[in-house]
């Protein structure tokens, strides 16, 4: 799973981002200024960042990321428009869209950039018992090396799981994003298929370690 830092801190333009892009399958890192930011960045594989911050500008903030981790992408998103702007910008980082823009736009550019600087998803990777292949869509047992089969429903669920690890999703988030309809009280859809699901990932289905239920929440998938 790609990671991106986010930097913006307009809360509405950020969430609305982080949401995109999440639902296109990166792993988002969300930050309203640069604090914290060069601890985060050797975690990521692109940074999306705004001009306009609260304490240090986006261009400084971008230039330290830049010296810290230069093979990782920076791509300047802001409302500033001018020439100046953009050869500031520009002079340190690896793209720069203004605002307004469409979110089609914004998801081409960080292909382009991921392509360039070779950040790819890696070959498989641990989880619990289990080995996952993303590009492959495959998942085997550690223990048995036998590869675990999925319908095509259980694998979306789990994979709307993956896309936002350690994260608490609802009943509601996740029907939501799998179906792409609105959750309505009551209906045991999902839960049917969790059950099902875990009786094909997890060693106890009873007593369950990949797909934990956070009571009166929803469910986690901890790495």
């Amino acid at each position: 799973m790609q990671r991106i830092l986010y930097i913006e801190d307009d809360q509405d333009i950020g969430s609305w981002v982080k949401r995109d892009l999440e639902e296109r399958g990166y792993q988002v890192t969300w930050h309203l200024s640069g604090d914290g930011a060069e601890k985060a960045v050797n975690a990521s594989d692109i940074v999306i960042l705004d001009v306009m911050l609260p304490g240090l500008d986006g261009f400084s903030v971008g230039r330290r990321l830049k010296t810290e981790e230069p093979d990782i992408p920076v791509l300047i998103l802001s409302a500033r428009t001018s020439v100046d702007d953009k050869l500031q910008g520009l002079d340190f980082a690896d793209d720069y869209l203004t605002k307004p823009f469409h979110p089609e736009e914004l998801a081409a550019r960080i292909e382009v950039l991921l392509r360039r600087f070779q950040k790819q998803e890696p070959e498989n990777y641990e989880l619990g018992h289990l080995l996952i292949y993303p590009t492959h869509n495959r998942i085997e047992s550690r223990e048995t090396g036998e590869e675990i089969i999925l319908t095509g429903k259980q694998y979306h669920i789990f994979q709307f799981l993956l896309r936002h690890p350690n994260q608490i999703l609802t009943k509601e988030q996740i029907f939501e994003g799998v179906w792409g309809e609105s959750f309505i009280e009551g209906d045991k859809t999902l839960m049917v298929h969790i059950r099902y699901l875990r009786e094909k990932l997890e060693k106890d289905p009873t007593h369950p370690k990949i797909i934990e239920t956070i009571r009166g929440l929803g469910y986690r998938v901890k790495t």
